[in-house]
């Protein structure tokens, strides 16, 4: 294993002022968001869509890596190039999302979910990285219900994120960890707070089980937040704060950068939330942002499928890019959003 070149690439993945496109959604997921503007979702589409996202001039100022799905990693752009190649011209880290999905837990309550995809994982890491990819990344989720999430579930989730982060480091590929404890249900920020502490407890001693080399990994893990049914939804501030506090609890300063997913969040809340973090100051590890709907919602909207809004659609992207690439140095403002 060549713990510098881990080092290296986890570095620039969280470099200043840059952060991670999540272009990664699978079939049935990008097809809800095309559905939403009425595009057929069809291979073509698909293709020309991620091609406006990563042909957007000046996006890589504020991009350092976008997460690919499996179809995109072996795609080409518009133009004839491999969009592996394309990204890496740029100067972009082509990523890819490794993982195949949450199934229901066996002997577990209904609302909890295990990923599954750690067979065969060893030998497509090794396809990926001959095809680019230098970073993965694998999501666990974590709900909370009345009933969930049971210790059960926390474990089980734990070490799979674990088994797969040490596999990626095999192969020479940084891996991205993502335990998502998701914002869905009425709870108040609190219990947020308490099951995301309990979650990364487990995530990280899982790791130092399985001997996963910290400084050659990202965490991308959800904001304590309130729940979005909740009546009382906490202020920017507070979310900072409460955030920042279980991350200083839980997460080792050899970890490199932090890179939140939105989770649900709307695309300036995301930003606001970013920003709020990094305005606190005297971190130990870089906090950026890991952002898929959130960069993505806006620039999906602009293009409508359209030939003629393929440059709205661009614009729409760096705008957000931008705006979370000020968010990741404490410089961002709401006054800045005009421009959008």
């Amino acid at each position: 294993m060549n713990f510098d070149a881990l080092n290296a690439i986890a570095k620039a993945m969280v470099a200043p002022g840059r952060g991670l496109l999540a272009a990664d959604e699978s079939t049935g997921t990008i097809k809800k968001r095309f559905d939403s503007i009425g595009v057929e979702n069809t291979e073509a589409n698909r293709q020309t869509y991620r091609d406006m996202l990563f042909t957007t001039e000046g996006f890589e100022q504020y991009t350092s890596g976008v997460i690919l799905f499996e179809e995109t990693l072996f795609q080409k752009s518009l133009a004839g190039q491999s969009f592996s190649d394309l990204l890496q011209s740029k100067g972009v880290i082509p990523g890819i999302k490794v993982d195949k999905g949450a199934q229901p837990l066996a002997n577990a309550h209904e609302d909890e979910t295990v990923t599954e995809g750690l067979d065969g994982l060893r030998a497509r890491l090794e396809k990926y990285h001959a095809a680019g990819a230098r970073f993965a990344k694998w999501r666990a989720v974590i709900n909370i219900t009345e009933n969930a999430p049971s210790d059960y579930a926390i474990h089980v989730n734990a070490h799979a994120l674990a088994r797969y982060a040490a596999l990626c480091q095999e192969a020479g590929i940084v891996p991205i960890v993502e335990p998502e404890v998701l914002m869905d249900g009425d709870h108040p920020i609190d219990v947020c707070e308490e099951i995301t502490d309990l979650v990364l407890d487990a995530v990280f001693a899982e790791l130092s089980a399985q001997d996963v080399y910290l400084e050659g990994m990202i965490l991308k893990p959800n904001m304590v937040i309130s729940g979005k049914k909740c009546p009382e939804q906490a202020s920017v501030q507070e979310v900072a704060e409460r955030t920042v506090k279980v991350l200083k609890r839980r997460v080792p300063a050899a970890v490199p950068g932090i890179a939140f997913l939105s989770g649900g969040q709307s695309d300036v809340d995301a930003t606001a939330h970013l920003d709020a973090m990094n305005k606190i100051g005297n971190l130990p590890w870089t906090l950026t942002f890991s952002y898929g709907r959130a960069l993505q919602a806006a620039a999906l909207k602009a293009w409508g499928g359209k030939t003629e809004g393929l440059d709205k659609g661009r614009a729409a992207h760096l705008h957000r890019a931008k705006m979370n690439g000020l968010a990741a140095q404490g410089k961002w403002n709401k006054g800045l959003e005009k421009g959008a």
